[in-house]
């Protein structure tokens, strides 16, 4: 969603990186470049004015201090006011002491309510909560049998009293949802409430009605992050007409200019919780205002990689391949398809990549990965028998046939297959003295380890003098040393959280 405004701002830096120094007039150049790409994202106006004047007069107090690098510092600026934005710092939900907490959504129809209360039931029930979906949306056609087919995927009981169509009274099937939570000894009541195509006052009315019934302990405001300047609009008339205590942002995965998510909080002065990055129920994740900031600014994600990694890889899973990964032995195609199948469990292959800093400058690369080569492997190796994923060796032409006439692929594919698995194989070897595979299979020179780019100098991928891995540059250095992102593409993580990283996502990384 941010690609654009990224690519603009990007561009707005890559002009000061030269320079020693900036004077008055650099500043106001560059501020002007974030206005108008600001704009172009649709934010909204009079966010858009306080966040370039915060801007301008901290680059100037950068500037006349006279810094060794000022250029960074302005990247540094900008970051720390994107952060300020978009919120400030992490709001989680607020829990009632006694009794169930109760969670209100509301929203306009076809914000995504309905699958966002699944969404949000799953990562509630993994943090070890019981929430009850309640199904109060009364008015959409098909709305309560949409809640329960989520419900089901998600494998979370629902409460659905009314088959809706227009047919029940939605205050009576909240209050009697908040009754069979208590007496089914559920912590967490998500009630699905109805919207219409625009705000008016009968929806207003009836949203007051059900929120007086149920007293709730968070009302979440759902909105559609790809409606842009309507987003904030319908924002303030929710706010003014029933009230909420968070946002939640849907459809992350659009195109769309993203402009909502650097608005609402600006205009309204509620935090957003959450965030839904697609349809699954697992592309959903707790709104982290730096770390957002950090993407809009190429500077990558890797925590949120990190946290999506340890779902997905199981203490015991990440153990066994630790001590395979040590020996350097012992990596077999029965590891190989386990790790491309958890991988696969975390989503598109080029949402991951996409957190890695510096995922701009790979986009063309990313954009050709298909995610369907995982389903290829996946076939090919479980059409092999269990002798021949153990050793490879045995795997002769006349079995590579057979493969691939049970996987439905073409001999040329398994022996592709192979070949990927002979790299992973040395990869780990490598690893396991020390070194720093890449993940195999993937395009080359993508900036995580391997082969270097085409036209990159050997100089060039030295690190400066002093302690490996740091620049050379002053104050680039003592901003590593101090952990400060700079815009030059540090990441805001350290070595210690890639060490909770399984085998396979460390050669992602280049780790």
């Amino acid at each position: 969603m941010f690609a654009t405004l990224s690519d603009r701002l990007a561009g707005t830096f890559k002009g000061l990186r030269g320079k020693g120094r900036l004077s008055e007039a650099d500043v106001d150049a560059t501020v002007k470049q974030i206005r108008t790409a600001l704009l172009e994202a649709d934010v909204a106006l009079p966010v858009v004015t306080s966040f370039v004047e915060q801007v301008r007069t901290r680059a100037l107090e950068v500037t006349v201090s006279g810094a060794l690098n000022p250029a960074q510092q302005v990247v540094k600026v900008v970051h720390e006011e994107l952060i300020e934005v978009l919120g400030g710092s992490t709001r989680n939900l607020t829990f009632a002491k006694t009794g169930p907490t109760v969670i209100l959504l509301a929203g306009l129809q076809g914000s995504g309510k309905t699958t966002l209360a699944g969404k949000l039931a799953a990562h509630l029930k993994a943090a070890g909560h019981t929430p009850l979906l309640v199904a109060a949306d009364l008015q959409r056609p098909n709305a309560v049998d949409q809640l329960t087919v989520v419900a089901e995927r998600v494998q979370v009981p629902v409460f659905a009293p009314e088959p809706g169509n227009g047919v029940g009274d939605p205050v009576k099937v909240a209050k009697l949802g908040k009754q069979q939570a208590v007496a089914k000894v559920h912590d967490v009541v998500i009630i699905d409430t109805a919207g219409r195509l625009a705000v008016d006052e009968p929806l207003m009315a009836e949203l007051r009605q059900v929120r007086d019934a149920v007293q709730p302990d968070e009302v979440l405001f759902v909105v559609d992050a790809m409606i842009g300047q309507d987003a904030v609009r319908t924002a303030e008339e929710f706010r003014a007409g029933v009230g909420f205590d968070g946002v939640v942002l849907t459809k992350l995965d659009g195109d769309a200019r993203g402009g909502a998510a650097l608005s609402v909080v600006g205009v309204t002065g509620v935090p957003i919780l959450f965030a839904s990055t697609g349809e699954k129920p697992a592309e959903f994740e707790v709104f982290h205002p730096d770390r957002m900031a950090s993407r809009i600014l190429d500077m990558g994600d890797v925590l949120t990689l990190i946290e999506q990694a340890e779902q997905v890889f199981d203490a015991d899973q990440a153990q066994r391949m630790a001590a395979k990964v040590s020996s350097g032995d012992g990596f077999t195609l029965e590891d190989f398809l386990e790790q491309m199948q958890a991988i696969r469990k975390m989503g598109s292959f080029g949402k991951l990549l996409g957190m890695l800093p510096g995922a701009q400058d790979m986009r063309a690369q990313i954009d050709q990965i298909d995610d369907r080569e995982l389903d290829r492997a996946t076939a090919i190796i479980q059409s092999m028998t269990p002798a021949e994923r153990q050793d490879p060796k045995l795997l002769n032409g006349s079995r590579r046939t057979r493969i691939a006439r049970g996987s439905g692929h073409a001999v040329s594919d398994v022996n592709a297959l192979v070949e990927r698995f002979n790299a992973a194989q040395k990869m780990m070897r490598q690893a396991g003295k020390g070194g720093m595979p890449m993940m195999p299979g993937m395009p080359g020179g993508m900036g995580m380890g391997g082969k270097k780019s085409k036209g990159r100098s050997a100089k060039a991928s030295k690190p400066g003098k002093g302690a490996k891995g740091r620049s050379g540059n002053p104050a680039k250095r003592a901003a590593q040393d101090s952990g400060v992102l700079v815009g030059s593409g540090e990441p805001d993580f350290s070595a210690a959280d890639l060490g909770s990283l399984p085998p396979e996502l460390k050669r992602m990384l280049g780790q």
